[in-house]
């Protein structure tokens, strides 16, 4: 749901998941969910930071629902931090939603202009901690564990081929002279 906080207009759920779930793909439209929920698109930003995002710490004890209570009753986080009961909920020290609230607004992307020059090679483990931990606040455990992840996928094979899907088999009535005489029998080992 992020990329509706970073602004999309659509955001598609289960596009991707197995048919075998038989789960119908859901399109959110962030017109209708700001019309839908009465927010503007900041206090959705708020919304989803109070709610919880990966961006900074949560503040335990707000989930969906306190976090929309509060966002109707004041506006802001910084209104809901003026007033809430902070005997109940505890903020975190340098809790860095302001950050988390620019990041949404004023994402870090590459201009048009700029030539990408990508090649696969090992992840940069310290200098990754350091863009994703100490500048940006995330979890050091969160993101140790994504980088072992990296390290896992890279040592795994490549996608499947098609190939075990179908065969070829030749067919002797057709004849083509300087053409492949062959026929693809497709996904016999499917059925």
């Amino acid at each position: 749901m992020d990329s509706l906080t970073f602004g999309a207009p659509k955001f598609l759920r289960h596009l991707m998941d197995p048919s075998s779930k038989k789960v119908p793909v859901m399109e959110f439209e962030i017109e209708k969910i700001l019309e839908g929920l009465n927010m503007t698109m900041d206090q959705f930003i708020d919304f989803c930071i109070l709610s919880g995002c990966d961006y900074c710490e949560s503040i335990r004890g707000i989930g969906g629902i306190t976090a929309l209570k509060l966002i109707r009753q004041h506006g802001s986080i910084e209104n809901v931090l003026d007033k809430i009961n902070k005997e109940r909920y505890q903020i975190p020290d340098d809790w860095l939603y302001r950050e988390a609230r620019c990041l949404f607004k004023e994402p870090i992307v590459s201009s048009e202009e700029e030539e990408l020059n990508l090649k696969w090679s090992p992840p940069d483990e310290e200098g990754l901690k350091t863009f994703l931990i100490n500048e940006n606040g995330f979890n050091n455990d969160r993101v140790t564990k994504a980088i072992e992840k990296i390290k896992a996928a890279k040592n795994k094979s490549s996608q499947d081929r098609l190939e075990p899907f179908f065969k070829p088999t030749v067919n002797p009535s057709v004849s083509m002279k300087g053409k492949c005489s062959t026929e693809v029998e497709i996904f016999p080992n499917i059925y």
